[in-house]
């Protein structure tokens, strides 16, 4: 028997987003932070690479890549509501390994945050492509465990912190759904404009000054929370696989 989907945690009172890169968050995860962060949740995001490597043009300057991709990233937070602010560990795009030193990084960040829900990239996606979101789901799957127990990374000045949920996107089996509306819809495409220099890469816009490029993109983004809201009858929707007694 297939356990039913379930709708709708309780809004958390702080909530961490860990992403590889700049705009990962607002794509899988944008109207679930922006319903909460305007529910009266604190939404942190901590992003692990720099993002240097995130455009098809062979002559960017990664360095100033980088720059105009935090302050993108810092912006887009903002427009979903966040009020935790961005973390940045800026490892290089595309090199992200799940080792010891990133691991104490996301712990001491679960631990400084102490988040009631922890979202993030499912490791367990089949046919995953790129390396870095498969390691981000380590990262935030160990980090948790490491956040949670005293025993670990005794260097670390805070105490440990249990998260009651963690919620990873991308799931191939999906036994969760947050139901979004208009409104977290309209916050989750406003905060993916501010990612500018991905505009081409990831965003299908080749002009931004095109209002029909813009209107199809949204027109997009609303047709992917129809379809992940469509296992449990709702209109809009995030999909994750939900973890619980962490």
């Amino acid at each position: 028997m297939i356990p039913p989907i379930t709708v709708d945690l309780p809004t958390p009172a702080v909530a961490l987003a860990v992403a590889a890169h700049p705009d990962d968050v607002e794509f899988q995860a944008g109207a679930t932070l922006a319903r909460w962060a305007a529910a009266g949740c604190a939404v942190h995001h901590l992003i692990l690479t720099d993002g240097s490597k995130g455009t098809w043009n062979p002559a960017t300057d990664p360095a100033s890549l980088v720059h105009d991709r935090e302050a993108e990233q810092q912006a887009a937070a903002l427009r979903l509501g966040a009020v935790g602010g961005v973390r940045f560990l800026r490892w290089p795009d595309g090199e992200l390994e799940a080792g010891l030193r990133q691991r104490t990084q996301v712990a001491a960040a679960i631990r400084e945050v102490r988040p009631e829900v922890v979202l993030g990239h499912d490791p367990w996606r089949r046919y995953r492509l790129h390396p870095d979101h498969r390691n981000a789901g380590w990262l935030v799957c160990d980090g948790i465990v490491a956040a949670r127990d005293p025993l670990f990374f005794p260097e670390l000045a805070t105490p440990s912190h249990r998260p009651r949920a963690l919620l990873l996107w991308e799931a191939d089996e999906v036994n969760h759904v947050e139901v979004a509306d208009d409104a977290a819809l309209e916050a989750k495409v406003a905060a993916l404009l501010e990612h500018r220099s991905q505009f081409l890469t990831t965003h299908g816009i080749t002009d931004p000054a095109d209002p029909g490029q813009l209107a199809a993109f949204a027109a997009r983004q609303r047709a992917r929370l129809v379809e992940r809201a469509a296992v449990v009858d709702a209109k809009l929707g995030e999909s994750f696989r939900l973890l619980e007694n962490l």
